[in-house]
């Protein structure tokens, strides 16, 4: 949840690696020297499943990027695609962040192979027993109309909705606890959800994480596509999925910061407590995170358990103190690799940040006196 911005440089191609068709590949290559990328995502093209792999980088990331390829590219094998694909990735991956993404999947095989779950239902989507009936229709007719029916947007690009079936909420919190229990007991040292939650844990690292893609990918990105298309909202094919514990004994409060992802989704679980509303203050681009705040851009939001708030990363928030009992929130922040690229050459931001829209409209309004003027 850092102010910071971590800008990724680009690194000489890596040459492919062996143990794939050869011949496949060479007509891959041979193809690539001729056919640029996509500049847009093929929308009608079904992408392949890349579950199941051993990857470097999440198998989401993988079926976004296969839209853009070429299309002469998308009839090749599976095997072909992947190996191509890698290729360009690695050419952009700077060599820390590649290292870091094996340590962190080494880091979760060890736990995953040493945890035993509680709850094994949790790790794979069951849609009707995740989620409210009113949000299942809304997500299966994909329309704006259909998901502003369910949702109420108390101020601009904050969306509040009834998202999660009691039952569930109350699987993942004993899921939560269990393996809490397990790292008290093996003395495991575990990594926190971020650099501002002392409490919590990342789902993602016990096995949870092809469910929390799914949730991305089919739940949560339709939804994006329409209101957040702005911030990448089309292309999320990463995420980072945790629960956060406040109350005694636990983080009280946290404060004010924007998230690490383009949007992000905020489920309050439970249990009994009092205070931790949510508070927001408006959207701002690096160059104007820490500037004032509209008297239209402030609310404050009360957690209800299993109503979801959605929002945009950038969307400038924090939480007041949880004055009593034992509040817990499931967070997804999700991410679009293709957006992050995208922003390194942006100036204009206006059309997100609400700081560059007012001075694109005092620019506006000067140049419009100027010219009565004259």
């Amino acid at each position: 949840m850092s102010l910071e911005v971590t800008r990724k440089e680009n690194q000489q191609p890596t040459p492919p690696t062996g143990g794939h068709n050869g011949n496949g590949m060479a007509l891959l290559q041979s193809m690539a020297t001729t056919h640029r990328l996509r500049l847009n995502p093929n929308t009608e093209h079904k992408p392949e499943s890349y579950e199941g792999l051993h990857l470097e980088f999440s198998p989401l990331l993988f079926s976004s990027l296969e839209r853009y390829l070429p299309p002469p590219m998308l009839s090749h094998s599976r095997d072909s695609k992947l190996h191509y694909m890698r290729d360009i990735i690695l050419r952009y991956s700077p060599e820390g962040e590649r290292t870091r993404v094996q340590k962190q999947r080494e880091y979760r095989q060890k736990i995953i192979s040493h945890y035993q779950p509680l709850h094994r239902e949790l790790y794979a989507m069951h849609a009707s027993n995740f989620f409210a009936p009113s949000f299942l229709k809304a997500i299966n007719e994909n329309k704006e109309e259909s998901f502003r029916s369910i949702m109420a947007e108390p101020t601009q690009g904050v969306f509040t909705f009834e998202m999660l079936q009691p039952h569930f909420c109350e699987l993942l919190l004993s899921e939560v606890e269990n393996f809490e229990k397990w790292v008290h007991e093996t003395k495991f040292r575990i990594m926190r959800p971020n650099t501002m939650n002392k409490f919590g844990a990342v789902l993602d690292d016990f096995g949870l994480e092809t469910m929390l893609g799914k949730l991305m990918e089919d739940f949560i990105r339709p939804i994006s596509k329409v209101f957040f298309s702005d911030v990448g909202g089309s292309t999320l094919d990463s995420h980072h999925g945790f629960v956060v514990e406040y109350g005694i004994n636990r983080d009280v409060e946290l404060g004010f910061h924007v998230d690490d992802s383009e949007v992000t989704l905020n489920v309050c679980l439970g249990k009994q407590f009092s205070g931790g509303d949510l508070f927001f203050r408006g959207v701002r681009c690096d160059k104007h995170v820490n500037t004032e705040t509209q008297s239209d851009e402030i609310l404050d939001y009360s957690h209800v358990p299993g109503r979801a708030v959605l929002h945009r990363g950038r969307h400038r928030h924090g939480a007041r103190a949880t004055t009593s009992g034992h509040r817990v929130n499931l967070l997804l922040w999700c991410r679009s690799s293709v957006f992050r690229e995208l922003r390194k050459y942006q100036k204009d931001f206006s059309s997100w940040c609400g700081e560059c829209q007012r001075e694109k409209k005092e620019r506006q309004r000067v140049s419009i006196a100027a010219t009565k003027q004259v």
